[in-house]
């Protein structure tokens, strides 16, 4: 960022319009000085270039004035260097990308399209934390280490798919993949934040057990119910009439949800449409907001030659100019 240290040399930039003004009035007065009789003889006498380009010498000359004041009054530029002196967040979300996910009942898309939105809106606001990516149905993988490379995982969570893990809902795996993320983190706070839409029926891991793991580690998770109550429209591929949709019951383990959150310092939420889905990440992004210490360094340079030489330099060619090809016969 460039700024002047002397400002109140700028003022002087107010002398051009006032030079301007002035050379504009000599020359629609005439500033010549030598008088003629008769110009008969001058019939038939081209003009040289230099005197349809008179004009430029004058503009040369304000030009190589403005960057001398421009010089005259110190221009720095600063570059800025921020030192954070806290350490932020280690977030990890654990994404349900089972077949049951494609149930429509989150409007105007399924469960696992609404779910990447939030998600994705939730990342695109954190600053300062680091942020990982499971995903899980009848295994669970870690798609993007914790890292601040917030768009890496964003990248990740437009390329989930549904069908391209076996399905189920493998809840104790997917806690157990994120708690081997953070167990070695040094963060000040560690959170997994488990998104689903069923129970437990996969994987060698039983959630509740996951959770006291996570308490022993100091890890909270806050879990999130997604689907209506009831039944969900569901879309299923029939050998006779190709995609139908029937209505599914919605099975959501709420009681194991909430003990898993509530174990670890957590919170349970159920979110039954895309409007309370996206307030639940807000209040989590709220609970635990970062509160980073940062130094902010700014070191300046001086920059006044990068205007005082092509003052120069222009000044100099007009000079030159003036006394040679522009010369002027009084």
């Amino acid at each position: 960022m460039l700024h002047f240290t002397n400002v109140r040399a700028l003022l002087l930039l107010g002398l051009i319009p006032l030079l301007v003004w002035r050379y504009l009035r000599r020359v629609k007065e005439g500033d010549g000085s030598l008088l003629f009789g008769s110009t008969i003889a001058f019939e038939g006498v081209h003009q040289p270039w230099t005197v349809r380009f008179r004009h430029v010498l004058f503009a040369v000359k304000m030009v190589a004035l403005g960057l001398a004041v421009l010089a005259l009054a110190r221009p720095q530029k600063g570059t800025e260097e921020e030192e954070i002196l806290t350490e932020g967040i280690d977030i990890i979300v654990a994404l349900d990308a089972s077949g049951s996910m494609a149930a429509e009942d989150l409007t105007p898309h399924n469960r696992l399209y609404v779910a990447k939105h939030v998600v994705r809106q939730f990342v695109e606001g954190i600053k300062h934390d680091r942020v990982g990516l499971v995903v899980f149905a009848g295994k669970a993988f870690t798609r993007c280490p914790l890292t601040l490379d917030y768009g890496v995982v964003l990248h990740v969570i437009d390329s989930i798919e549904l069908g391209t893990i076996e399905d189920g809902t493998a809840i104790g795996s997917a806690l157990a993949t994120c708690l081997n993320r953070l167990r070695e983190s040094k963060a000040r706070s560690k959170v997994v934040i488990l998104v689903t839409d069923g129970v437990n029926n996969r994987g060698e891991v039983q959630p509740l057990d996951a959770a006291k793991i996570a308490r022993t580690l100091g890890v909270k998770i806050y879990t999130v119910g997604v689907g209506t109550k009831g039944t969900a429209r569901v879309p299923v591929r029939d050998p006779n009439y190709g995609m139908v949709y029937v209505n599914m019951p919605v099975e959501i383990d709420e009681a194991s949800l909430a003990q898993i959150a509530g174990s670890t310092g957590g919170i349970y939420y159920r979110a039954t449409d895309r409007q309370s889905l996206e307030k639940i990440f807000q209040e989590i992004g709220r609970l635990e907001k970062t509160r980073i210490e940062v130094k902010t360094y700014t070191h300046y340079n001086e920059r006044f030659l990068e205007f005082l030489l092509p003052a120069f330099t222009l000044a100099l060619m007009g000079t030159i100019a003036a006394y040679t090809r522009f010369q002027k016969v009084p």
